[in-house]
């Protein structure tokens, strides 16, 4: 396998990951239904942008 192929899998389980722990944090602090597919967003791109710059890094390092 590739190390592209490796990544991917990586970064999809790290998403799943991430969600998982931002739907416990919603429940655990009682964000309000409206309120929720925001956080869900902003942390997805935050954690998709993190997951893009880390396989830029390693790539051309």
């Amino acid at each position: 396998m590739s190390f592209f192929t490796i990544f991917i899998l990586f970064a999809i389980c790290m998403l799943f990951l991430f969600n998982s722990m931002t739907n416990a944090l919603c429940l655990n602090r009682e964000i309000p239904e409206e309120r929720q597919p925001k956080v869900f967003r902003w942390i997805n791109i935050l954690i998709t942008i993190l997951l893009i710059s880390s396989y830029v890094e390693v790539v051309f390092t």
